[in-house]
Order: structure tokens, then sequence, then C-alpha cells
């Protein structure tokens, strides 16, 4: 299925997608050092541009996508962020959606925090797809019941031209796993470390985190631990010296980048583009889901065929 990616950022929703078998034509974002990353790793072009400024489709239609995936900047929504939706960014998630709504391909994936469902944001984007006929899924997935080793939750709004609403539900539902998957079942031995360090939002939080249990959110702040941190009651063990940080590509495991692929610019923005990427394995989780979805889908038009056959 022809497929593009808009802010793309570092490429976790094409890797993921591009996985499980969909074609990703090209991908579009407008922060270089995502952009430059995105480039060593895929073969197809990404492109360059503002999407906040971006009226005319046609740079999107000359691709005749089927599907477009994409994630836009979550900050305004974010526990991260300062939670306001007047200050701009949130704005670019209604531009997602209306550049969906004038290509108008058969499929779209937007993905986003949680938090996004109590905004007035989201609920204008939906109005804008919905009136050019589209069957809307929306859920809150858990990641570490998607195949990554991360308690990481993420919202998607998937469209179907052809589809009812919430035509994907039991799909994404049946696949999940039952247990959430931990660190060491995704890495083993290959942290080399049974307890490390995750610079907490307060120190009210817990800071220090067991292999044998899924990661906290992997975010884009990535600090040592502070000479004067005192045990928190939920850590897994008391802070010393062999107590570290994950390094930026071990980061990246826990958001299934795979070895092979190539992180390159200064640590500051690389930080911030494996915080802010959607993890490749649960970008397979959806996709697969779609995929089954779509099986079906065609069998059942095989059946009402043979059926409208057979009644003549």
């Amino acid at each position: 299925m022809k497929t593009i990616d808009l802010f793309a950022g570092c490429g976790g929703l094409s890797l993921g997608f591009q996985n499980v078998g969909f074609n990703i034509e090209a991908a579009f974002d407008n922060w270089k050092p995502a952009i430059e990353v995105y480039r060593a790793n895929f073969s197809h072009q990404v492109y360059d541009v503002d999407l906040s400024r971006q009226s005319d489709f046609d740079i999107f239609k000359d691709f005749t996508p089927q599907m477009i995936i994409g994630g836009a900047p979550c900050q305004d929504f974010s526990s991260a962020g300062k939670r306001d939706e007047t200050l701009g960014r949130a704005d670019l998630t209604l531009t997602l959606a209306k550049i969906i709504a004038g290509v108008a391909p058969e499929w779209f994936v937007m993905e986003n925090v949680p938090r996004i469902i109590k905004s007035e944001i989201l609920r204008e984007a939906k109005d804008v797809l919905k009136n050019v006929g589209y069957g809307l899924t929306e859920t809150i997935l858990d990641a570490s019941r998607c195949r990554v080793p991360q308690n990481r939750k993420r919202f998607f709004l998937i469209g179907h031209l052809k589809s009812a609403d919430n035509f994907l539900d039991s799909y994404l539902d049946k696949n999940q796993s039952v247990k959430p998957m931990t660190v060491f079942e995704h890495l083993g031995e290959d942290l080399e470390v049974e307890f490390y360090y995750r610079h907490p939002r307060s120190y009210q939080r817990r800071g220090i985190y067991s292999v044998h249990e899924p990661s906290p959110t992997v975010r884009g702040v990535n600090r040592p631990i502070p000479g004067t941190y005192v045990r928190h009651s939920g850590d897994a063990c008391d802070p010393n010296g062999k107590v570290r940080p994950l390094t930026t590509i071990e980061r990246s495991y826990l958001q299934t980048f795979p070895e092979n692929f190539k992180f390159t610019g200064n640590k500051s923005a690389l930080e911030q583009m494996i915080g802010n990427a959607v993890p490749v394995k649960l970008a397979e989780y959806v996709a697969n889901c779609i995929k089954e979805y779509q099986v079906d889908l065609e069998a059942n038009k095989i059946i009402q065929t043979k059926q409208l056959a057979f009644h003549f």
C-alpha cells in the first residue's frame, strides 16, 4: 500500500509500517536533525517542509497515497509540556487532519499522546475527517502490551473510507499481550546492568528501575544520577556507583529501534528525537492490525460475491 509519513521525525512510524509491508513513498518534516537521521536510514525521499504553512496539497497528492500516517508534535498536550493547546503546536493536529481530508487517501493513521482526548482540537480534527466520510477508530495503546519493553501509552486515530466507526477496535484489543514486556525480555543481557537510572520529572517520583520490569516512558531528557539523590521508596535498589543512566543508543533500543539504525548528530538532538519517536514495534503492532483487517475485508467481499452469484 502506497503510504506517506507526515511529521515523520526520525522514522519510528515509517519503519514499523515498512517492516509490515507497507510501501513508504515519501516522508515530510521540518526539523533538520531528524531529517538527517531519517535520510540515513531510508531509501525514499524525505522532504524538508513546514507543514504548518502548507495550504497546497498537490505535493502530497502527487504520490497518490493510499494511506497517510503521521504524529503531529504533542508538546501542548503532553504531561511533559505546558498542557496548553492555545500555544500553537496543537494546531498541527488540525493541520494534519486537513491535509488528510484534502488528499483523501483510503486510510490514515494519526498518533499522539493520550491527553489529546481531552482537547477541543481533537474534536475539530475528527469533524473534518468525518465530513470526508472516514469511519474512525480511536484507542489508547499501552506499548508494553504491544511488543515494546516500555510503559508508554499513545493515542491512535485510524480512519478508513469504506468502514463504519470502531471498525478496528476488536483487532487492536485481541492482539495485545496479556503481560507487559520487560526490558530483559527484549534485550536480555545486552545492557550489562540490572538496574539503571531514569531522571524523574520530580524527586517525588522514583528514578531507579530494574531490567525485569518495563521501562518508564523514554523522554527527551537523559541525565546522570545526582550525587545528592536520595532513595525513593519505589526505587528498585539503593543508589550506588553501579547505577547509571542508559546511553542514547540504549534508549533507542527501548524504543525498539534495531541495532543497525543509524543515529547521527549531537547528543541533545538525538535524545529529543528518540524520546519523541513512535516505538517501532508499536507502529508494527498497529500496522499488523490494519493488515489483518484488510485480509478479513477482502475475504468477506469474496464470500458476499459468491453468495450473490449463487442467489442469481
